[in-house]
């Protein structure tokens, strides 16, 4: 069982950044994937970005080049980066740990994001 814990979310202007911490109370450093998905209102959950267990990110195209995933084994923390923020990044955002392919993957219960001037 790995507990989440997601922090770092709130008000940001227009062309802001923030970056968004997800702490793991178990150590994530074999995890097959872990992930940040992020749910707008009256919208589907979508993943953003995530990390195999080879290094390899991957993004949302749209989100490339704004948004930066990256973990911090020895902090069992996962962060995500985001940089000039827009209106339409406003949602709450998860971060998701897969141990394993196959296997049903942990969730955090969210922060809010929310980019108005």
């Amino acid at each position: 069982q790995v507990q989440l814990v997601e922090s770092g979310g709130g008000l940001v202007q227009p062309g802001g950044s923030l970056r968004l911490s997800c702490a793991a109370s178990g150590s994530i450093f074999s995890a097959f994937r872990v992930a940040w998905y992020r749910q707008a209102p009256g919208k589907e959950r979508e993943r953003v970005a995530s990390i195999l267990r080879n290094g390899t990110p991957n993004y949302k195209d749209s989100l490339r080049g704004r948004f930066t995933i990256s973990t911090d084994n020895a902090k069992n923390t996962i962060y995500l980066q985001m940089n000039s923020l827009n209106p339409e990044d406003t949602a709450v955002y998860y971060c998701n740990v897969q141990m394993s392919l196959g296997q049903q993957a942990y969730w955090g219960q969210g922060t809010q994001v929310t980019v108005s001037s």
